[in-house]
């Protein structure tokens, strides 16, 4: 076979069917993606300074928005509403380039508009474009499917409450201070939503994981309860060096506030997608 044939076949095989058939991770793309992720975080630091953006807390939440729309238009997708090839664009990991270009441009329409006023603050109106859109996908899910099981947003919001609740009181308990920042619970929350949504869709519903290591790890121990540990496992000490090693500069703070968005991003997108689709009955 050709040189120039077997790169095709590579290519085909490892990014470009997973794509088409929506079939999911394999080793070689998942170690792409993150490639990808890693760079793309720089270059969307250096664009936001850019625009003057300032990478504060503030703007974390005002971001929130928009990660629960590109979800819930993720689960438009699943629905079948959009056909090929528009429906491409909404597959991982294409949509988060979609998602990312909206959410760019809400952001810079919301300064232009507040700076054209003269007065208000940017970051209420561009979460609100982020509501609004939401609520639109929302709409039109209701408008297209049923709310067949609405247990399921209640057992991921309780579980990953009550084990957090639990973790803190752990963590106070031994003089642990991780979890006195707001962010960083948010974090382990939304990551323990996902790892809730995981089991409830694999133990309970008959869904499949798609991700390569908590596939295997899941297929190891025979559940998807495997997720809790694995996601505490990652996060916490992942939250102690950025804590405790991002401090040094102005700079260094503003990687370590950007770097904590994206786990946030990485952790609701995939919670509020496997959340709704699921309530849906898709």
């Amino acid at each position: 076979m050709p040189f120039i044939d077997k790169v095709t076949q590579f290519i085909n095989e490892y990014y470009i069917d997973p794509i088409l058939h929506d079939s999911g991770y394999n080793i070689v793309n998942t170690i792409t993606w993150a490639i990808v992720l890693g760079i793309c975080i720089f270059g969307v630091v250096k664009l936001l300074k850019k625009l003057d953006i300032e990478i504060d807390d503030r703007f974390t939440i005002s971001v929130v928005p928009f990660i629960l729309a590109g979800s819930s238009m993720r689960v438009l997708e699943d629905t079948g509403f959009l056909t090929h090839p528009l429906s491409y664009l909404l597959i991982t990991p294409n949509i988060y380039f979609v998602v990312f270009l909206i959410t760019v441009f809400f952001l810079v329409l919301s300064r232009w508009i507040v700076r054209l006023k003269g007065t208000g603050d940017y970051r209420k109106m561009f979460a609100g474009f982020g509501l609004a859109w939401f609520v639109l996908n929302l709409s039109l899910l209701f408008y297209l499917e049923d709310l067949t099981l609405p247990w399921v947003p209640v057992f991921v919001l309780g579980a990953s409450s009550l084990i957090l609740i639990l973790l803190k009181a752990i963590f106070d308990h031994i003089g642990f201070d991780l979890l006195k920042s707001k962010v960083n619970m948010a974090i382990l929350w939304v990551h323990l939503m996902d790892a809730s949504s995981t089991i409830a869709g694999i133990d309970f519903l008959g869904y499949y994981e798609k991700h390569v290591v908590p596939s295997y790890l899941i297929e190891l121990t025979g559940t998807a309860f495997v997720m809790y540990p694995l996601k505490l496992f990652i996060f916490i000490p992942v939250l102690y060096i950025l804590d405790n090693h991002f401090d040094e500069d102005e700079e260094s703070d503003t990687l370590k506030t950007f770097l904590k968005l994206v786990i946030i991003v990485l952790g609701l997108s995939p919670a509020c997608r496997n959340t709704i689709r699921m309530a849906f009955g898709v």
